[in-house]
């Protein structure tokens, strides 16, 4: 193979940072959670405290674990970022009287009160974020990462593989 070829077959190999669908979500999510932890900022509060106040407010009272498993975080790193969330006043966490090993998280009326403050401040980010897009054309894009989502979702359960229809075997008659 020629230097030439062989440089355009990596080329035609190479999957370019531009057309990397990865790279592209995962730098739009770092640049929103940039411009997220600047508008919160201000309230004291962190982008680890956001993403479980986001789940409290629109389900209140869950246990740690469940709390934990929604927003993706392992529960010894939750642990951590919901103290600091006690100590600012923003949650409770009770032992469950049915099982000790439950611990459950509530908001407070200080927890419920940012949400008038974080929420506003959230929908900017998405507003500049979405400058110069129609409003189809936002919900275009919701539904089509919603969708690469669920394609990498395992599947509840697992087919057996369909057999491609091909050439029989000849039989020995």
């Amino acid at each position: 193979m020629t230097r030439r070829a062989a440089k355009d077959s990596d080329r035609a190999l190479a999957l370019p940072l531009e057309h990397s669908l990865g790279f592209q979500v995962r730098d739009l999510n770092r640049a929103m959670q940039r411009a997220l932890q600047i508008r919160i900022q201000p309230s004291g509060a962190t982008l680890g405290a956001w993403y479980f106040l986001r789940v409290l407010w629109e389900e209140d009272s869950l246990t740690q674990r469940e709390l934990a498993t929604r927003i993706g975080m392992q529960e010894p790193t939750a642990v951590i970022a919901l103290r600091g969330m006690e100590e600012a006043g923003w949650i409770t966490r009770d032992r469950s009287q049915e099982d000790r090993r439950k611990v459950h998280i509530r908001l407070t009326p200080a927890g419920r009160a940012l949400r008038e403050v974080l929420l506003p401040r959230a929908r900017e980010v998405i507003g500049v974020a979405t400058q110069g897009m129609s409003e189809a054309e936002v919900e275009t894009l919701i539904a089509l990462l919603k969708r690469a989502k669920a394609n990498l979702e395992p599947p509840t359960f697992s087919p057996a593989p369909r057999r491609v229809a091909g050439p029989r075997p000849p039989h020995s008659d």
